[in-house]
């Protein structure tokens, strides 16, 4: 069985420990290798490769870098289906969501590969009488990453092609139940011409994580996981002098109008429920119908009485496996919770679990008459299971948003611009969607969850992306000496 290693210095290195995880295949429980639970000692290492790299790469000419992130960009593009399909192995998402997530991280490579632009700085003549004021960017120094399962290559490149293109080298810790992607990441990385310790790769759980948020050659931290991880993740850092941004849970409301095209937002509202099982933090997760809504429930139930759950691979497959046995009995906790609770459990999708009789399944699970002090409201299941509300009109749906405190995104369906508008101003939430399922930034624009949902200052991605990793320096010249 492969055992996977760290990547410190431009090389592929055993970790300093002896323990290890398999990496399980999640449609099939296969194992498909294992991975180090390294140590901070390996942390350490990494720290070392990546400042001593730092003092070289900052001096590397911002258009030779991005030379660099043109010649990644062919090599994932080239290899788009393989990438697609290793996703689908270790993270178990149907093949046409891992090939977009495919896509959405090399459209973040195509953005840090405009560097030359993106790091210029600014200039005013005559702030006062002969004397002019400049403003120059700066890289941090070395940068630690830290990413979930559910996104092994998109999440990845919103990080480390944009933090080394300004200048930064780059500590990345995978999620330790996808990691064989990574590893592919940096291998096309290096051939692309990254010189060694500019990107290192550490595997490893807790103990790394702890040991990029306590290193002292470590300046900032790039964190997308769970909301309390990702609060602990910022306060640890923070209260340590770094720059953090921690992207944390979602729990996403989509409204559902009484003049909305009701097939076009159920077909919506099915993808966004259902696609990648649930396990993305722009899923709907709760849908409020306003207005008479026994129509709309009946047809929604119906269109998930239709969709077929299975591996991947499979042609036609929408519905596929949660990562892991352990989140498949803690969502299922969940399950029973809104039973015990009082919601209207109108579609089981436990009774499906045993029709496959490997992998992590869930059906497509739908409660009705959801309440928003409920527990299934109120926190992220990260699963197949979707909340149905009631409201009265716009106001009280708008009034569940705002009562919710995870804000990353929120949707509308209508054709009302006068609902729409007041959605846009009064819909309590970073990252909204008119007649939009997922309603995620392309890589140019931040991805600005609020509330619970984000923590720090700037966002992954867009000008917010480039601010974070870098830092500012200011110039004030006089010319009459």
């Amino acid at each position: 069985m492969e055992v996977l290693h760290n990547f410190i210095g431009g090389e592929w290195v055993r970790s300093s420990s002896t323990e290890h995880l398999d990496v399980i295949n999640p449609a099939t429980n296969d194992v498909l290798s294992k991975v180090p639970i390294s140590s901070k000692e390996d942390v350490d290492k990494a720290a070392k490769s990546a400042r001593v790299a730092f003092q070289i790469w900052k001096k590397v000419p911002v258009p030779k870098r991005a030379r660099i992130l043109y010649k990644y960009h062919h090599l994932l593009t080239e290899n788009h289906d393989e990438l697609a399909n290793l996703i689908v192995l270790e993270n178990g998402k149907a093949y046409k969501e891992a090939y977009g997530e495919v896509q959405r991280g090399i459209e973040c490579v195509e953005f840090a590969a405009g560097a030359p632009t993106l790091m210029m700085g600014e200039t005013l003549s005559g702030i006062a009488e002969e004397i002019d004021s400049e403003m120059f960017r700066y890289p941090l120094g070395v940068v630690g990453g830290i990413t979930p399962y559910n996104f092994p290559m998109m999440v990845p490149l919103w990080m480390f092609p944009l933090a080394i293109a300004c200048g930064n080298t780059f500590i990345l810790k995978p999620s330790e139940r996808t990691p064989l992607l990574a590893t592919k990441l940096v291998e096309m990385f290096t051939e692309s011409g990254a010189p060694p310790g500019v990107l290192n790769v550490v595997h490893g759980a807790h103990e790394v994580v702890n040991g990029l948020l306590d290193h002292e050659d470590i300046n900032a931290i790039s964190f997308v996981g769970s909301q309390p991880v990702a609060k602990y993740v910022y306060e640890r850092a923070a209260s340590q002098g770094k720059r953090v941004q921690a992207l944390a849970g979602a729990k996403n409301h989509h409204v559902v109008m009484p003049d909305a095209n009701k097939s076009k937002a159920i077909q919506h509202i099915i993808s966004s429920t259902f696609g990648s099982a649930g396990q993305r933090c722009m899923a709907c997760s709760a849908v409020v119908v306003v207005g008479d809504a026994d129509d709309f429930v009946s047809e929604l139930k119906t269109k998930a009485d239709e969709l077929t759950m299975g591996s991947g691979l499979d042609d036609d497959v929408l519905l596929t496996p949660v990562i892991r046995k352990s989140h498949l009995d803690k969502v299922v906790g969940y399950v029973e919770k809104g039973i015990q609770e009082g919601a209207t459990l109108i579609r089981d999708g436990r009774m499906e679990m045993d029709e496959i009789t490997e992998g992590c399944f869930l059906g497509a699970t739908i409660f009705d008459h959801v309440t928003p002090e409920m527990t299934i409201a109120k926190e992220e299941i990260f699963a197949p299971v979707l909340s149905i509300l009631r409201a009265d009109d716009l106001d009280a749906g708008l009034d569940f948003i705002r009562k919710s405190r995870f804000g990353n995104g929120a949707t509308i369906y209508t054709k009302d611009a006068r609902a729409v508008r007041k959605f846009r101003e009064e819909a309590d939430a970073g990252m909204l969607g008119i007649n939009v399922g997922v309603p995620a930034t392309m890589a140019f624009f931040p991805f600005s969850g609020w509330k619970d949902s984000f923590y720090g200052d700037l966002h992954v991605n867009g000008k917010d992306g480039v601010n974070f990793f870098t830092r500012k320096k200011m110039i004030t010249s006089r010319f009459d000496f």
